[in-house]
């Protein structure tokens, strides 16, 4: 009797000691397959986010994962390295670019990447119906796409465009699945994205998130990134944090593990607190700026246009806005862009003196001794339309500040909520400055603003000499003479005072400390989600 009650009492420990074992082998289990996840902070909700056609820099920092480009540009070294395409050749005349495809990529719905792929992209991109508002900009005057062989096809020029190149190594140009391409319409593709990159597009809720989780199949990555494999986070969740004072508050709670834009403030804080890692970025391409209306009063005067540079203090506004974490803005471009030239760092410095001097020769002056400048009997008024990014509302607030003190001129602050709101605005032309910059490493970034049948020359700004510049400058394979060019473009602009530049952008974004790998591209904007890891 007493053996078997002791038999009983094993047999129970027994089975107790085996549940714990597979309860705590489950746990463990469990936690071996639990997918990593990322939540990364997005500060603005883009119109729309198919990158053939639309243009916001927001839409590439998910879908620089999705897609994969024919090249891509090396950040220490600026050299275009293989992608999709494992070799190119360019005539001596710069009109014709053949590529060699990769022959082992699929796209994510298991379509094949082939010659005829890349032809139904760029062809998709060049269609006037498409209405392309960036990408068929950067393949410039291409005349024909045409497949040479199964993976091989070449891509014929009217003319010379040097940064076709640089083009094709963004992503608004990446490579979309045929099959996708013709299964959706424009409108609806937009949510169903299908590229050859490291991750898969899932899912887009707008004004809520975008998803991706990893290609599994991914090994055709190229050499900018650390790993050319599939990747080690599983699903990367993008959440929206249009209000810049959620943006530390989302770190610090854990609701965010990545975070861009960071207001300079908290990133100073955050950093000061060691509470995130801080990675700054600067952006390539055009500065903060503000484009100067020349049809309308009374910005249609150069010497106003002067007036208001030489009246404006841009240290204070990097030091009180941006915190010192932007260089001031001399020019058009920002000194990290191709063929910047630091001889606009003489035009315009803070002079009130010289300011009020300059606008009084003008005419318009306060006749009746009420504080401000005459306009038929009521004050003269420079309008101002901002955007509601990179804090360009808060550096109007400041100009408001430094015109009406130096200049006795009131100033009205027009802001838009979104891009096409600021386009109508544009299109309206009753604005003395609007504020809007496009980043890119290729100085023809100015084309669009500058020339004078450009598609944002917001400036109305019209000057013969000015465009033959900037397209015999797009065309010239000669470096020395390209950057001649490029430095007579710049200092042309800041001579008719076409541009308030303000600051250099760059990118504050914050880190929790989990999170390791996080890199950008040569662009500053996207990053290689495919080297990202999270620690144990």
């Amino acid at each position: 009797m007493a053996r078997n009650q002791c038999l009983s009492r094993l047999t129970i420990l027994l089975v107790v000691i085996c549940l714990i074992i597979s309860v705590v082998g489950c746990k463990s289990l469990t936690q071996k397959t639990e997918p990593a996840e990322i939540v990364y902070g997005l500060t603005l909700i883009p119109s729309g986010i198919d990158p053939h056609i639309h243009a916001s820099s927001e839409l590439g920092i998910p879908l620089r994962s999705v897609y994969d480009t024919l090249v891509y540009q090396d950040l220490e070294t600026r050299e275009f390295v293989p992608g999709l395409a494992e070799s190119w050749d360019v005539s001596p005349d710069g009109l014709t670019y053949t590529f060699k495809l990769r022959q082992d990529v699929t796209f994510h719905d298991g379509t094949a990447f082939n010659a005829e792929a890349v032809r139904v992209n760029l062809e998709r991109i060049l269609d006037p119906a498409a209405n392309s508002l960036k990408a068929a900009q950067l393949l410039g005057p291409v005349q024909e796409v045409r497949v040479d062989s199964e993976y091989s096809m070449t891509i014929v020029l009217s003319k010379p465009f040097v940064p076709l190149l640089d083009g094709l190594s963004q992503p608004y140009i990446g490579m979309a699945s045929p099959a996708a391409l013709s299964e959706y319409d424009v409108e609806i593709y937009q949510f169903h994205q299908v590229g050859t990159g490291p991750y898969r597009f899932v899912e887009y809720i707008v004004n809520d998130r975008l998803v991706l989780e990893r290609n599994v199949d991914y090994n055709w990555g190229p050499s900018v990134v650390v790993n050319p494999g599939v990747p080690k986070v599983d699903r990367i969740v993008f959440r929206f944090f249009t209000d810049p004072a959620s943006r530390a508050l989302a770190l610090q709670s854990g609701d965010a593990q990545i975070m861009g834009e960071l207001l300079p403030t908290d990133a100073r804080y955050l950093s000061d607190e060691e509470a995130v890692q801080l990675v700054s970025v600067g952006i390539p391409g055009q500065p903060l700026q503000f484009l100067f209306n020349t049809a309308q009063m009374p910005t249609s005067s150069l010497e106003v246009r002067q007036a208001l540079l030489l009246a404006t203090d841009r240290q204070a506004i990097v030091q009180s806005v941006f915190q010192g974490y932007s260089p001031v803005a001399y020019g058009p471009l920002s000194s990290t862009t191709l063929y910047y030239t630091p001889s606009v760092e003489g035009y315009y410095a803070y002079n009130p003196v010289q300011a009020d001097a300059l606008f009084n020769s003008t005419g318009w002056i306060d006749s009746d001794d009420d504080g401000w400048r005459d306009d038929l009997g009521a004050p003269l008024e420079i309008v101002l339309v901002v955007p509601p990014w990179g804090l360009a509302p808060e550096v109007a607030q400041l100009l408001e500040s430094q015109w009406e003190s130096v200049l006795k001129v009131q100033v009205q602050i027009k802001q838009v909520a979104s891009f096409p709101m600021l386009s109508d605005e544009a299109n309206k032309g009753e604005y003395n400055a609007i504020s809007l910059n496009f980043a890119g490493l290729d100085p023809t970034v100015l084309n669009s603003f500058f020339l004078s049948d450009g598609m944002r020359n917001w400036s109305r700004y019209t000057d013969p000499e000015l465009d033959d510049w900037l397209l015999a400058a797009q065309a010239e394979m000669d470096p020395g003479l390209r950057a001649g060019l490029y430095r007579l473009i710049q200092e042309r602009i800041m001579e008719q005072a076409l541009v308030l530049p303000v600051r250099e952008y760059v990118n504050l974004n914050g880190v929790q400390p989990e999170v390791h790998g996080l890199h950008f591209d040569i662009q500053g904007w996207y990053p290689y989600l495919v080297d990202l890891e999270l620690s144990p």
